[in-house]
């Protein structure tokens, strides 16, 4: 073989490996959540509810190497209030059509999505993740510290409805409100190939 003619072989070689490396891996959308606590605020917040929703995955890809990145789909329309022993089926239902009617307008903006821009490794198995979050109609930027546990990727955030176009429920004028701050925890796994 010519040395012109290896050199092209070990280039083109070097190229379809790399290319290889950075693919993408798609997330594991039946392992993996996204969970939202919502708290209450108001004068009789004691007379109100904290609520789970569960934010299930409808799709998604992350890449740790060579240019890391992640992108994920919500499918607004299943997320779900997770059930509250102390509240009775009437009101837990009134509680989840809310959410889809007043809060989220599934029927008006059926995902939400993340897209990375940047991720920058701060230590081993943890890195500050930057992109593009798109919630009821606003897009922002937002940022998180995420942690690879074992085969897991978990991260915690704090976000503002008001940030994204939500206005948050209140009954009575306020004295019972939901607070405008909700805490979000996402664990994602990769799929196993």
């Amino acid at each position: 073989m010519r040395p012109r003619a290896a050199i092209t072989l070990s280039a083109a070689f070097l190229a379809i490996t790399a290319a290889a490396a950075a693919q993408d891996t798609a997330i594991d959308i039946q392992r993996s959540t996204i969970t939202i606590h919502v708290g209450k605020a108001g004068l009789l917040s004691a007379a109100g509810h904290d609520h789970t929703i569960s934010a299930p995955l409808a799709s998604g890809t992350m890449r740790e190497s060579p240019t890391p990145h992640v992108e994920f789909t919500v499918e607004t329309a299943k997320m779900t209030v997770k059930p509250d022993p102390k509240v009775d089926a009437k009101t837990q239902a009134t509680i989840q059509t809310d959410m889809e009617e007043m809060t989220i307008e599934t029927k008006k903006f059926p995902q939400i999505t993340f897209r990375s821009s940047r991720i920058e490794k701060l230590a081993e198995g943890q890195w500050k993740v930057e992109g593009d979050l798109s919630l009821h109609g606003v897009t922002k930027p937002v940022s998180l510290t995420v942690k690879r546990a074992g085969a897991s990727y978990t991260a915690h955030t704090v976000l503002k409805q008001t940030s994204f176009g939500i206005k948050p429920i209140s009954i009575g004028g306020g004295v019972i409100k939901v607070k405008d701050e909700v805490e979000i925890d996402f664990e994602i796994f990769a799929s196993q190939k």
